[in-house]
Parts: C-alpha cells; structure tokens; sequence
C-alpha cells in the first residue's frame, strides 16, 4: 500500500498538463494580428521592417498596434512593414519558436523586412490541421506563407530542422529564394537517421505527452549549448512553456516519425542563391564537421564558425553571428 501511494504521488509529482493558449498568449504573443490564417494553417508570425513602411503603419495603427510596440522589433521598425526592403524569413529548429530569433530580428530590421514564424505545432502555431509534418508539407506552407506576404522572392534563414527545410525550399523554387543562410543546418543522416527510412521513435519519448517536468527539459536544453550559464532560467521557462502548448508534444512526435532523410547532395548541388553557413564549433548536436559536405555539394558557399559555441550560435553568440548574417545579406 506504501509502495502504490508512493507511486501515485510520484506520477502525480511528474505530471506536465497542458498550458492553456490563453496564459501562452499572454506571455508570448506581442499582437492579435500575429495571429494569421494562411491556406489552412493558423500560424504565430512577425512582420517587422525598416522605419518609412507606411503600410505597415496603417495597418498598425488600424489594429491598434504602435509602430515597433511588438518584441523583437526594433526601435523605429513597423510591424507589418510592406516597404521595398528586402525580405528576408528566419525558420527556428525542431521543438524551437521563433524567440530563438530575438536578436538576430531587431538587428536585421533596420535593413530589411524580417519574418518569423512559428512552425506548425511549434510556439503559438497549433498543430498542422492534418497531422503533416513532412518536408513536401513545408515546401507548401512556405510556398503558401511567401505568396500570402506578397513576396515573390526572399532570402532564407534557418536553423537546424528549419535549415533543412530553407536549403530544400532553395533547391526545388531557386526563382523564389534570394540568399540563403544556414545554422547548424539539418539533412545528412546521422545516428537514429538513415535515408529513405522514418526514424524509429523509442516508445519511452512518448512519455512526454504526459510527463516533462522542467528540470528534466532543461538537462536535455544544455545539450544544445556550450556553456552552461547560456541556458539562462527565462530562457528554460519559455521552452517548457511552448512545449507544453495544447498539442505541441504531439506534434513534436508526429514531426519526428514522419522525417524521412533523403541523400542530400543531388538537391544541394541544384541551389543557386548565394549561401552563407554558420556554425558553433562546440556543437553536439550537429558538428561543424558536416559543414564540409555542404561547402563541397553547394557551390560558391562559404562558412563561418566560432568556438566555444554550441547549437543555437543566433542565442549564445548572438551579437557575433548577427554581424555575420547582416554583412553577408547586405
């Protein structure tokens, strides 16, 4: 009887419910009209852009919004900008959202019109309304994202899974993609990973549709980074919160079952944009070793890496690799 006790208090110590999307958008959605429908996915996104986008003005002043009230927007920018600055489109990696993008977004705002997204079933984006988290899915959804912009080209910015996604989407619309920067970028098979095959989901992860207690996320975070005091308590919280969005787990599942890796040189060999690679060299997640196969399969791309840098170069170094970034789409 001890023993069953201890364990209903155990489990019920453990337990992590989902977060309303009330309390998650009172935290983390700067503006209702983030908030957009686009083909059929509801998608969390920032528009921001340089000061004189006098649409964006409009439109903000329409909604109530003040010019650069929303996060992530810097000082004199326009939510919503829909100047003729170039565009350009940062995608976050798997289980991310697009704060990862915080830093890099205010900077690049004072030269271009920035967008981030939440990817579906990531941040304040709910799931993909047919469970599709397959990469042909993403080409739509960015396909869909750009013409409800009114962009018919932009550069790409992605990290991780969301690089995978950027490189793929540059390879198959070159007539859409401008420049193209990628972090830590994903798509060469490594261990769990082979191609042409899903990867097989070790039962015991689905445990964390019920079960992700913060302490727990947060030893699985510092992988990601190279030193310790990067993962800061704000930063952990705001992980464990977005995870714990209503279907976001899942999503995550999903998203992880359906990747099905593809030999990648045939596509990498086809982009034309002009490509820019950054990488921390203390990645233990992606080692910058890979960068090698995509400067041989990408022609004219170069790299610039740092030490003493983990996964997320756009959040431990992120003054650093912003200079990087915004010299190179200059």
């Amino acid at each position: 009887m001890l023993a069953l006790t201890a364990l209903t208090l155990l489990s019920l110590w453990l337990w992590t419910p989902d977060v309303p999307r009330a309390t998650l958008e009172a935290r983390y959605l700067a503006a209702p009209a983030d908030l957009r429908q686009v083909g059929p996915w509801q998608l969390h996104v920032r528009d921001s852009g340089p000061p004189g986008a006098t649409q964006g003005a409009v439109q903000g002043a329409v909604q109530g919004v003040a010019p650069g009230a929303a996060q992530g927007v810097a000082p004199g920018a326009v939510p919503g900008a829909k100047s003729d600055a170039p565009a350009v489109v940062l995608l976050h990696g798997f289980g991310s959202s697009l704060q990862t993008w915080d830093i890099w977004a205010e900077g690049l705002a004072a030269t271009h019109r920035v967008v981030r997204i939440d990817l579906p079933g990531s941040g304040l984006s709910p799931p993909d309304p047919a469970h599709d988290y397959r990469d042909e899915r993403s080409m739509q959804l960015l396909s869909a994202l750009l013409d409800d912009l009114g962009l018919p080209r932009a550069s790409l910015v992605g990290h991780s899974m969301g690089g995978r996604i950027a490189w793929t989407f540059a390879a198959r619309f070159p007539h859409r993609v401008d420049k193209l920067v990628l972090v830590a970028p994903d798509g060469f098979a490594s261990f769990g990973f082979e191609y042409g095959q899903a990867m097989d989901v070790p039962a015991s992860l689905s445990l964390m549709r019920h079960v992700l207690p913060k302490p727990l996320l947060r030893m699985n975070l510092q992988a990601a980074y190279a030193r310790p005091e990067s993962l800061t308590d704000a930063v952990t919280m705001r992980y464990h919160d977005l995870i714990l969005a209503p279907g976001a787990r899942q999503a995550m599942l999903d998203r992880l079952a359906q990747t099905v890796l593809q030999e990648p040189g045939p596509l990498l060999r086809q982009i034309k944009a002009p490509t820019l690679l950054i990488w921390g060299e203390a990645d233990a997640m992606i080692p910058v070793s890979n960068a090698r196969d995509y400067l041989q399969a990408i022609a004219g791309s170069r790299l610039v890496s740092w030490p003493a840098v983990g996964h997320l170069p756009q959040e431990e170094a992120a003054e650093t690799s912003l200079k990087a970034v915004a010299d190179f789409l200059r």
